[in-house]
């Protein structure tokens, strides 16, 4: 918990402020990130397989402006909290590995993230009760053909006018391997993120290099819906993958949705510095982030991207009060609800470490597995203050009742808001993916006790700053910006209409491309597929 230290000036001067991102962290199934807290009265997440809990959460999150940017305010403000929308999390697998292996045992009875439903279904229903609120939905690379998913991704977008954000993942879990390969085995995490490389090119060729963007004419006197001469196949002959095409959608409005991503392994880091426009990051501390923040902006940098159209968030669960002592009782009632036996399950399934065989009060920097005596020794040092600095098995699960991990604040809309200003200011952070202790408390708190004091700081906006416009409009604060920003690989793909390029567009999804395949050789030193292979 943070107190004090306040830091309003983060840029120094009278630079343009950093915008941050406020995103409600979800995922269809209930407790989420706080195993065993749907037995809580107050708790209504188990209530994720109606549409009408899921269309009152986005109406809530809307009026409260959990949206993506802000419009200018003081430019002598040096940080200004915006809010995005609904970040939605997946899994395609059980938590297996405590007490394992392959026993899910712990997670169906305790409910950690078990049952969980498919994420994109209930989008279009949210999307129709609300005008400008954007949707990250995770999708796994790994286990569907690139042409089925760049239809849906396209359909979803279209229903949405825009508002639609991807998350790529590569999937990790066994559990999910095991149902989803027809008994081959998951590839390794390196090979993961090669596939997904060529993934990414297939899926950008089909949204913005198969069809032109004027090609759709509905010229109802001379019979015309498309035209046919602009829409073409792709031809794309892989490593991985045989796509002729063409797209089956015409250009949806952002064609290619909002890229995010999780990952910061090495592999992970270069996949998030050329494709992601959000990344999604959990630690307890903000220096444990700042050193993988600061190489994915300067890889970014090397590709020919701006740093700043990266937009980092980290998980953030505020316990809020309007005293410091009632902040701390809600925080004791909520724990005292937390499962145990489920909150391993997610650790297990997180770190692939079994803490199965370790005593509750055995401190674990002491234990013989190299592999938790090097995560316990990462945590002491950001997080010192824990028990004393004795992490044991207990306290690693009492951590991860409330909040899972990550930060977890305790206290006044001024003690959390304080932190979030240390996060943004040492771990180089663009905004937060609240988690939620329980649904839908924990975000109406935000909205009615911190976001007040956000505004009162001059740090919060009233209103989103393009009503009604896509998800890449409102992250990235430009009216008519659609379409990922130049420098972007997907941005360089896009077969415009002359008219377009008439207007100053820097491409047309044809140069440097013949059906979508690059013919310009890149500088061998820049390639993310050597960086993801080496």
């Amino acid at each position: 918990m943070a107190v004090g230290n306040r830091v309003r000036f983060v840029n120094g001067g009278d630079k343009k402020p950093k915008r941050l991102i406020l995103n409600a962290f979800v995922e269809s199934c209930s407790g989420h990130q706080s195993p065993g807290l749907w037995r809580h009265p107050d708790d209504r997440s188990s209530n994720f397989n109606s549409i009408k809990h899921w269309i009152d959460l986005a109406k809530l999150l809307e009026a409260g402006k959990f949206q993506y940017e802000l419009c200018d305010l003081d430019w002598k403000s040096m940080v200004l909290i915006t809010a995005s929308g609904m970040f939605i999390a997946d899994v395609l697998g059980g938590y297996d590995v405590y007490g394992g292996p392959k026993n899910l045992t712990p997670a169906i009875q305790s409910g950690a993230q078990w049952p969980v439903n498919e994420p994109l279904a209930m989008v279009s229903a949210m999307a129709a009760a609300t005008e400008s609120l954007g949707f990250g939905i995770t999708i796994s690379s790994s286990y569907e053909q690139p042409y089925h998913l760049a239809r849906r991704m396209s359909t979803i977008d279209h229903l949405s006018s825009g508002r639609v954000g991807w998350n790529v993942v590569t999937g990790y879990l066994d559990s999910a391997a095991r149902n989803l390969t027809n008994g081959a085995s998951q590839a390794e995490h390196d090979e993961r993120y090669a596939m997904c490389e060529e993934y990414m090119e297939v899926v950008y060729k089909l949204w913005n290099s198969s069809w032109r963007s004027d090609a759709v004419k509905l010229d109802r006197k001379a019979g015309i819906y498309t035209d046919p001469t602009l829409v073409r196949e792709i031809n794309h002959e892989g490593k991985y993958f045989n796509v002729p095409g063409p797209h089956f959608c015409q250009p949806s409005p952002q064609r290619t949705p909002v890229i995010m991503q999780a990952g910061t392994s090495r592999a992970g880091k270069a996949f998030a510095a050329k494709h992601a426009e959000g990344i999604f990051v959990s630690a307890h501390s903000p220096a444990a982030v700042a050193k993988s923040i600061a190489d994915i902006r300067e890889q970014a940098v090397k590709l020919g991207r701006d740093p700043s159209n990266i937009k980092f968030l980290a998980k953030f669960c505020p316990i809020l009060g309007r005293t410091q002592e009632e902040a701390e009782a809600k925080y004791a009632d909520y724990v005292q609800y937390g499962d145990y036996e489920g909150a391993l399950a997610l650790f297990g399934g997180w770190t692939g470490v079994d803490m199965a065989p370790y005593k509750d009060d055995e401190e674990l920097r002491y234990v013989d597995s190299n592999a938790i005596k090097s995560y316990i020794e990462g945590l002491i040092k950001v997080a010192p203050d824990v028990n004393g600095g004795k992490w044991t098995k207990k306290t690693l699960a009492e951590h991860i009742m409330v909040g899972g991990l990550g930060a977890t604040c305790v206290g006044t809309p001024d003690v959390v808001a304080d932190e979030m200003e240390r996060w943004v200011r040492e771990g180089d952070v663009d905004g937060f993916n609240i988690a939620y202790a329980i649904m839908p408390a924990t975000f109406q708190d935000t909205i009615e006790l911190l976001i007040p004091e956000l505004q009162r700081r001059g740090i919060f906006w009233d209103d989103f700053h393009v009503p009604g416009g896509t998800y890449r409009e409102n992250l990235f604060e430009l009216k008519g910006q659609h379409e990922p920003l130049l420098g972007h690989p997907a941005e360089r793909m896009i077969w415009r209409a002359p008219k377009e390029e008439a207007r100053g567009t820097k491409t047309n999804g044809t140069n440097g491309y013949t059906n979508g395949y690059h013919y310009e050789e890149e500088d061998e030193s820049l390639d993310p597929m050597s960086m993801q292979l080496s």
